[in-house]
């Protein structure tokens, strides 16, 4: 009769935590603020090597992940920022991604006429007060500038180093700026030769700038403008001279990972880790909205991994050039170094006396 009780026993508790598993399961489901995913680009399209691209694949981890309908509409003109963001409302998607600066307008719209939704804004500033169910996906763009111009201030050989940068808004401002900060952190008297363009989507532009630069002396360029700034660091590294990326590794996604001519000259990327921020947004809701910073903002830093540089690759940068690299970004970790740039607008900070 005792071993007969024993197993009794043991047959409730075994039916006991099997009875459990799916109410845990069903609550973990239920704490989910939403059931699919729609991402509207910018003008480009999720496979043009920058945020467009990283966005994309942000949220299709996430859709992956936790089971979501993820849908995607690629913007061909500004003029349609409005009627895409609306196609993925009308479609009943209940959390809409949108991704750049200049739509960030739309998407304010958007999320103030559709309360029940959720929108992720990258690279977006809107102004207070902020809708509750928006949250902007932003970066520390000036210290991921930093390190760049750090680098090309210890590469360069002619002394003068250039940027080929999109429109001047402000993620690019920021860019820009914190790479001409970080090469002067190294060099006080190096020469910067640097230019916006008036769209992210003209590699053809950026070409032309790169030769110009060129032509001027510059041995290391930076490029900083979508697939204007691919294109500028493209023929750049062509003709033999050391080009840096921008927001994600550019030796991987627009050298082909050493299968395209001059990937030997592509000596790290500024990176930007959009991808990270727009799954965390998205996890955020998954898990039920207690982490989603509605009405603010995502901010990613050197403190918490969301920018940083790329590895050199089959680049010929020194290995105490890169140790030194990976103490100034410690540096930036810790505040230990400011970029002198405000980090919101892109300008810079009067130095404090």
């Amino acid at each position: 009769m005792k071993n007969k009780s024993i197993v009794l026993v043991l047959l409730i508790m075994v039916v006991a935590m099997i009875s459990i598993v799916p109410a845990l399961t069903i609550s973990a489901q239920d704490s989910s603020l939403i059931e699919n995913l729609c991402l509207v680009t910018d003008v480009g399209k999720i496979n043009d090597g920058t945020f467009n691209q990283f966005a994309y694949e942000g949220g299709k981890k996430a859709a992956d992940e936790f089971g979501l309908n993820y849908k995607y509409i690629e913007t061909v003109a500004t003029t349609d920022y409005a009627k895409n963001i609306d196609t993925c409302v009308s479609e009943g998607f209940k959390a809409i991604i949108t991704v750049g600066f200049l739509i960030a307008d739309a998407t304010d719209a958007a999320a103030k006429a559709n309360p029940d939704v959720y929108f992720m804004g990258v690279d977006q500033n809107v102004a207070d007060p902020a809708p509750k169910n928006w949250t902007g996906l932003v970066f520390r763009e000036d210290q991921a500038g930093f390190l760049a111009g750090a680098l090309a201030a210890q590469m360069t050989k002619s002394g003068t180093i250039a940027g080929i940068y999109g429109i001047q808004i402000p993620p690019v401002v920021k860019y820009r700026n914190g790479f001409e900060q970080g090469a002067k952190f190294i060099n006080p008297d190096i020469k910067i030769l640097g230019t916006y363009n008036d769209s992210f989507t003209t590699p053809d532009v950026g070409g032309a700038n790169a030769k110009q630069f060129i032509g001027e002396g510059a041995d290391v360029i930076f490029g900083a403008g979508g697939p204007t700034g691919t294109g500028g660091i493209t023929a750049a590294a062509q003709a033999g001279v050391y080009v840096i990326g921008v927001d994600q590794d550019e030796y991987t996604t627009s050298f082909g990972g050493g299968k395209s001519p001059g990937s030997d000259k592509i000596i790290s990327s500024a990176m930007k880790r959009v991808d990270q921020a727009v799954y965390l947004s998205v996890q955020s809701l998954v898990n039920g909205g207690k982490d989603f910073t509605g009405g603010g903002y995502l901010t990613m830093s050197a403190a918490n991994g969301g920018v940083g540089f790329a590895p050199k690759h089959d680049s010929d940068v020194p290995d105490a050039v890169t140790d030194y690299m990976n103490d100034i970004l410690v540096g930036l970790k810790r505040g230990w170094i400011s970029t002198g740039v405000d980090p919101v607008t892109g300008e810079l900070v009067p130095a404090t006396k």
